[in-house]
Formats: C-alpha cells, structure tokens, sequence
C-alpha cells in the first residue's frame, strides 16, 4: 500500500486567557492508502482535532498535512473546499441529517454542489443507499428511522461522491450494541471490498476491533498498547 497522508512535526494548539494549550507537538505519521485505523485515547488527547486536520477542517500550528502530494494546509480556503469535497467523507455520531428531507434527498446534498446532472446524481444516490443496505428507504424522512438506519443514511451520504478517505467521529457512539456493530460491519465492507481508507475515532474498544490496526493517542503522542498496560 502507498501512504496516503504524511503528517510532519504536527503542532496544534490554542491560547486560553493567558494559557498556551497544546493538543499536539512535532506529531509525526503516516496513513497508508486502504488502511482502517480506529484511533483511541482519553477525552481531551486531541483524536477530534486529529481529524479535523486531515479532513481540512483545521489547520496546524506548525508542521505540515499532506494527501498524496497535496499540502493541504497550505491550499487557500476555496482550493480546500474544493479539495475536501472530492476527497473526504465525513461521518459523525449524531448523523446530521437534515429532518424534513427523505433519506434520498439527505445523500444527495453533497451532490448539489458538483456539476452532475439530475439523473447521474439519482443514479450515484441509488447506489450509495443500496451499499448500505437502505434501498427500500429511501423515500422515508429521518423520523421514520430507527438510530442504525439513520446513521446507513449519514454514511451513504458520505460516500456517494466517491471519496477516498472517511473520517469517522464516534460513529457508533449513539447507538445499542447491535445497531453498532451493523455500522461497523457497513464500515469493514467499504474498506476491504471498496478500498475506502478509513480513520475512526472511538472509545469503545469493541469498535476498535473492526479495525486494522488501533492508535491509541495520549497527550499529543501515539502510545503503544504494551506503554499504556505499564
């Protein structure tokens, strides 16, 4: 597999009042392309900033953020939306989706913003619903859904542009056991079978199994599974 992000000497952090904060400091990794990673750590270890700067969403202090070749840190605010919605899906742990629109009509909002005919966004929506298993509901308003459902929506939104990473916030955070491991069973098949490059973010050690590999992050740092035992 080929690296898909190289983060280097990453450094986030924020004043409050007189205090410097710092989140992380000289960070340094990389992601490889296909990868699924479930990152955990503490609240307040700094795994919702992390996304938020591969996403785009925010940028370093210092270091750098690429995605093959494309320093995203240093691309203006347009070149990054532009950027972000060609390559990156979001999902969230409380789906986000929009109420008085039917499941169809909530994936297709990422669509609204590209130059897809009606009929090529109609067709890109069927399959996005069909991957996740929601074919049958894509006539049904939110309300109408059970919490799993809704968060197969959320996730078929996200990838029905064809985006090569998704970044996950706690996406099984709101919901039971079995609802939860539906949505990470949806999330092991875009990987392995889609080849969709997956970075989730989540206390529960259960998800994290799904994963191919497990970070845990604390105090700016990633530590190894046998440190955190010690």
């Amino acid at each position: 597999m080929t690296d898909l992000y190289q983060l280097t000497d990453l450094s986030k952090g924020y004043t409050r009042g007189r205090e410097a904060i710092t989140i992380f400091e000289q960070l340094t990794m990389s992601i490889q392309e296909g990868d699924f990673i479930a990152i955990m750590g503490p609240s307040g270890s700094g795994k919702t900033t992390l996304l938020n700067l591969l996403g785009g969403i925010d940028r370093p202090s210092s270091g750098s953020v690429d995605c093959q070749g494309v320093r995203i840190d240093k691309l203006s605010q347009g070149k990054l939306a532009k950027w972000r919605a060609a390559n990156v899906g979001f999902i969230f742990q409380f789906y986000n989706l929009m109420p008085t629109l039917n499941a169809a009509q909530n994936v297709e909002l990422p669509l609204l913003l590209t130059n897809l005919s009606g009929k090529a966004r109609k067709e890109r929506v069927a399959t996005a619903l069909d991957i996740v298993g929601l074919a049958d509901r894509a006539r049904h308003s939110p309300r109408q859904m059970s919490g799993g459902q809704q968060q197969r929506v959320a996730i078929a939104r996200a990838i029905v542009a064809d985006p090569k990473v998704l970044l996950c916030d706690e996406p099984t955070g709101d919901l039971d056991r079995k609802s939860a491991d539906e949505i990470l069973e949806t999330l092991q098949l875009l990987n392995k079978d889609l080849g969709k490059t997956i970075i989730m973010v989540t206390h529960d050690p259960s998800a994290a199994k799904y994963a191919r590999r497990e970070l845990h992050l604390d105090k700016g740092r990633f530590v190894e599974a046998a440190e955190l035992a010690q």
